[in-house]
């Protein structure tokens, strides 16, 4: 506990036990801060302890969706394919929660409903669903950015007799579809994840579409002792790559663009990225697609045909291919995917052809047909980013709420802090680059910022730090000029809030590259932390 702490009061409440949570809780205790984790489930590993659907898979690289803060846990936690499982990853922090002690701060099954800043003693009052109270000074929300699920609810759902499942509340013992009629609803990366995995036992599967993804191969595969030691003794110079990148990977791509070479070589570039599996290289074969809709319709051409090559049937291919910029939806992998909806047991339904009408008390209908199933598997996605916090809705200076300043437009300042909430950060926030990277180097990005924050009020005796909102509303613009300039504003999409109704419409993630990003903390920490307005207490803290 710090000096400035009154008894009976934390220094940090940080609520969610995933990879932030985890790596916050850490750093806290680094800097002798008392700091305990709320969190609703009864394990930790947040989004890989609630998305344990089969397929469930990471798609970053295993070798780089990892911690870098420990040079002996790089080295001891052995990978044991290029994408790890959820099983895997959640494995890893089970054992990092383990090895660094962290679990005797957590408290498990702690639902936040509710937080509030007293500007009286400067504290956040954090209240869980089981009417306990917990105060600190400060608050780190590490909610995660995909971890509120949308509120579907179909006409006619309560109706249906058999089984449905939600993709993020995936039943912890798992389902058995052996010979069982499925319908999954929803094709992004989750759906193109399950649908394989379903359709080698179920008799019948139905994949409801309204929107295709691009999906590219993961060609995944066991790592060889090789490889991984070849990994670890380079991970100095790897993890420090990252951090200059744009995606938080060192993918070794050149800073090339799409018309410097012929279309030849770029025909070439794109196939070796292809082949090699996975988003992040091929994101980045070529330094324009995002920003450059001609250079994007050069990689969708691309991977329209590959669609067309995996599928084979020119009629299904058509209704597979997207008509949105690559990148502006999210970019999905898959293990044979196109090759499963070519199955004899799975038909693919166009929702843009026959809408969905709802649910009967068998099935599925839509305005062609009624298809009768016995589960039905939502993988209909996320309120993203700003939707785990606006779910809790802070209340912030003078009562001010979070959800109905993010509801006209999901301001902050960097994506740590927003602006009249003092002392409450925000890990991975709307406007950070976020879910548009790897989001372990994003972690480790904002803790380190936070800490180096919390320790230069700290010096200064001072107990109050917040946005200032000449700096929320300067980074705010940036942000959205950093988004028009590139090809995200092209589609409807989770990045933008579209698929929740009445969400503010704006580009969530900052589209400036982690190591933009990077370059931006640095300055403003040399500066003194410009745009941060670090204050003591108006008055003596009383005792909570």
């Amino acid at each position: 506990m710090t000096e400035n702490t009154a008894p009976g009061r934390h220094d940090v409440i940080i609520i969610g036990a995933g990879a932030a949570g985890l790596y916050m809780l850490h750093t806290c205790r680094r800097m002798g801060l008392d700091a305990v984790v709320l969190e609703r489930g009864d394990g930790v590993g947040g989004t890989w302890y609630w998305n344990r659907y089969p397929g469930a898979r990471c798609d970053v690289e295993s070798l780089d969706y990892s911690y870098s803060f420990d040079e002996d846990l790089q080295r001891e936690w052995r990978w044991a394919e290029k994408y790890a499982t959820q099983p895997e990853i959640l494995a890893y922090l089970e054992h990092v929660a383990d090895r660094f002690d962290l679990r005797r701060d957590i408290r498990l099954g702690a639902d936040v409903v509710a937080a509030d800043f007293d500007e009286a003693d400067g504290a956040w009052r954090v209240r869980t669903a089981d009417g306990r109270e917990t105060t600190a000074t400060w608050v780190v929300a590490a909610t995660g950015v995909l971890s509120a699920p949308k509120r579907t609810r179909f006409p006619g759902q309560d109706d249906f007799t058999g089984t449905v499942l939600n993709s993020a509340r995936w039943p912890a013992g798992g389902h058995d579809f052996t010979g069982k009629r499925v319908a999954v609803i929803g094709t992004g990366s989750t759906g193109i994840q399950i649908t394989p995995l379903v359709a080698q036992d179920a008799a019948k599967v139905f994949v409801l579409q309204r929107t295709p993804s691009f999906s590219v191969p993961a060609h995944n595969r066991t790592l060889t002792d090789e490889e991984f030691t070849a990994a670890v003794a380079r991970y100095p110079e790897r993890r420090r790559t990252a951090r200059t990148t744009l995606l938080g990977v060192d993918t070794r791509n050149p800073d090339v663009s799409t018309f410097d070479v012929s279309e030849e070589e770029v025909q070439a570039a794109y196939r070796k990225t292809f082949d090699y599996g996975g988003p992040m290289k091929l994101l980045t074969t070529f330094n324009d697609p995002i920003v450059d809709k001609r250079a994007n319709d050069v990689v969708a051409a691309f991977l329209a045909d590959r669609i067309r090559e995996r599928v084979g049937d020119p009629g299904l291919a058509e209704r597979l291919i997207p008509d949105h910029p690559v990148g502006a939806r999210r970019l999905c992998v898959d293990t044979d995917y196109y090759e499963t909806l070519t199955r004899d047991n799975v038909e693919l339904v166009d929702l843009r052809e026959t809408p969905l009408l709802g649910f009967t008390p068998t099935g599925v209908r839509t305005s062609a047909a009624d298809h009768d199933v016995d589960v039905i598997v939502l993988a209909t996605g996320f309120d993203a980013i700003t939707g785990p916090l606006r779910g809790i809705d802070p209340h912030g200076r003078g009562g001010a709420s979070l959800r109905g300043k993010w509801d006209a437009y999901p301001a902050s300042y960097l994506g740590l802090m927003v602006a009249g909430f003092p002392n409450l950060f925000t890990v991975t926030g709307p406007l950070s680059p976020s879910v548009n990277s790897n989001m372990f180097v994003a972690i480790e990005q904002h803790v380190e910022f936070i800490a180096k924050l919390l320790a230069h009020a700290a010096e200064r005796g001072h107990t109050v730090i917040e946005a200032t909102p000449e700096a929320e509303e300067r980074w705010t613009a940036h942000a959205a000029e950093v988004a028009a300039g590139t090809v995200f504003p092209l589609a409807d999409s989770w990045y933008n809030g579209a698929n929740i109704a009445g969400k503010a419409g704006a580009v969530l993630p900052y589209l400036g590259g982690i190591g933009g990003y990077q370059a931006r903390l640095d300055e403003i920490a040399a500066d003194g932390f410009r745009g941060f307005e670090i204050a003591g207490l108006p008055a003596a803290a009383p005792s909570a």
